[in-house]
């Protein structure tokens, strides 16, 4: 195995040039020399304390400034108290398995220990965002922030030279069976108990028959049914199912089961981190919907916008619409914002206007999927794939343009971005009514190092502008993002005219496989216990 750089004693300041902040580095790390895995140690210490004391000085001024601070301010505030929380709960855990080993990490361990610190640096960069309209806060903090944006910045520097393989082992590419039927049908391997459940709620409710039972099939460890009418004992909350499912749950004791049977249900779903392995089943599109109306315009921040909210680790939905009906006119209004890592979600749809999908960190796989919305419809800063999915630009508010995508990674060293693979890219039925005169382009760089790549998916009219991408702002990102093109297909698919950023490339097969879902996800890893189905490599 190839040694890490500086694996020998190095100056502080010659492994501070290795950082996006060197000045700032050297003003952090000891004087001694050492090598990569104690500065990294260093330094991933130094951002846990910084992440605990920041979360302080938020409740404090919560609690100091409560009676004269803005409803929008204060939910603000509160958001960042949610995401500093994960923080603290994410740098504890990998200073932890760091402090056990100076060897490069098995590249599985190595995507895991490189996607947490992304995701620290994710939640602190939302964090600081949710405060831009809300300047004096800002700058009442402007310290703590400036400073735990660089501190973890380096963190994440210096923990990917120390432990993170630059090449994948064998293990990581070993292709995995896995239980997908070839009739459609999601196979579940169900106790005697829960399948009498799941019988009696599908033949109650007319749903229909998901269920294959095999030897290879998804693990199904106890189930629940939510229905509109409570018979039989159902739940007619979802939230109340979530409540009772268990906390902390292994991925080896299979899922928990929460059957959403056909329905209407106005509720704000909440899915906390420690409600793991969760599986929410409804009875397909349009049959089981989850609605509400938040938004930014009605004062609800971004972040804590949508209709389902999701962080527990291994979520998986199937069969389900989710909505945010708030409008074109009321800004941000988020569908469904995951931050769960191994999420996967099959055969939903996602229906809102601004910010529908909100792919905001960890790792995700869509497959089969619908998502409705106007400007940034898909945006965050997850590692996801979306593949065989139907993306629907709609009709925006008057002089608006649709970008499809925002992606928002923030740092060189975060392992995310955005991959659209065989998918297909079509106006929805009020866009292709309209007079044409919208624009719709791939997407625009949300932030400095956004990631975007579409391959082998058609790209019908709707994209009409030839440039194919928007600027942000001025010449904001072009050279430091990456948005790529491959094999794409349909009258929007032409790249002769496209935008000539230094940022954007036309590629080919080898650089596109780096974005499929074994390479980019290590998804051979982790899909086979959903049952879902998935291409590993490009199509």
């Amino acid at each position: 195995m190839i040694s890490p750089p500086f694996a020998q004693a190095v100056s502080r300041d010659n492994i501070c040039k290795s950082t996006r902040f060197p000045s700032y580095c050297s003003s952090v790390l000891p004087g001694d020399d050492s090598d990569v895995h104690d500065f990294g140690r260093f330094s991933l210490r130094k951002s846990l304390s910084e992440s605990r004391n920041f979360l302080n000085s938020v409740n404090n001024y919560l609690q100091r400034n409560s009676d004269t601070l803005s409803v929008p301010t204060i939910r603000a505030l509160q958001d960042c108290r949610e995401l500093l929380a994960l923080n603290v709960d994410l740098l504890a855990n990998v200073v932890g398995t760091l402090n056990k080993t100076s060897k490069l990490l098995s590249s599985l361990k190595g995507d895991d220990l490189q996607t947490c610190l992304s995701t620290v640096l994710t939640n602190f960069q939302t964090c600081s965002d949710g405060l831009e309209s809300s300047p004096s806060v800002k700058n009442d903090l402007l310290q703590a922030i400036s400073d735990g944006s660089k501190l973890h910045s380096i963190s994440l520097a210096l923990c990917t030279q120390g432990w993170v393989p630059r090449e994948r082992d064998a293990e990581s590419r070993q292709p995995r069976r896995h239980p997908v039927s070839l009739t459609g049908r999601l196979p579940m391997k169900l106790s005697n108990r829960n399948r009498a459940v799941y019988d009696w709620a599908r033949s109650h409710h007319r749903g229909r028959k998901l269920l294959q039972v095999g030897d290879e099939s998804v693990v199904v460890k106890d189930i629940v049914v939510v229905s509109k009418d409570g018979s039989n004992g159902s739940f007619t909350s979802i939230n109340d199912a979530i409540a009772v499912a268990p906390n902390n749950s292994a991925a080896s004791g299979g899922y928990f089961l929460i059957y959403v049977t056909a329905g209407i249900y106005e509720e704000y779903v909440s899915i906390a981190s420690n409600k793991k392995y969760l599986f929410l089943l409804g009875d397909g599109i349009n049959q089981t919907i989850i609605t509400g109306n938040h938004s930014v315009g009605d004062g609800s921040t971004t972040f804590n916008s949508g209709t389902l909210i999701v962080t527990g680790q291994g979520f998986l939905a199937v069969d389900i619409t989710v909505r945010n009906t708030a409008g074109p006119s009321k800004g941000q209004a988020v569908a469904l914002r995951s931050g769960a890592d191994l999420s996967t979600f099959y055969r939903c749809s996602f229906e809102a206007y601004q910010d529908t999908l909100y792919t905001h960190s960890n790792r995700q796989f869509y497959r089969e999927c619908d998502v409705y919305g106007t400007v940034d419809f898909i945006f965050g800063n997850a590692a996801v794939v979306l593949q065989k999915c139907n993306l629907y630009p709609r009709l925006p508010n008057p002089g608006q343009f649709n970008p499809i995508t925002a992606q928002g990674r923030t740092d060189p060293n975060q392992n995310t971005g955005t991959s659209i693979q065989n998918c297909t890219v079509r106006a929805a039925a009020d866009l292709a009514a309209s007079n044409g005169t919208t624009k719709t382009y791939l997407g625009r760089p949300w932030k400095e190092y956004s990631r975007t790549v579409y391959m082998q998916s058609f790209l019908d009219r709707v994209i009409n502008d030839p440039a194919g991408w928007h600027e942000w702002s001025g010449d904001f990102a072009k050279s430091t993002l990456y948005y790529a093109e491959y094999a794409n297909t349909g009258p929007g698919s032409n790249t002769t005219g496209r935008v000539t950023w230094p940022g954007y490339h036309v590629i080919g097969a080898t650089d596109a496989a780096n974005f499929t879902v074994s390479t980019f996800l290590l998804g051979d890893n982790w899909l086979p216990m959903t049952g879902v189905p998935y291409t590993a490599g490009l199509v």
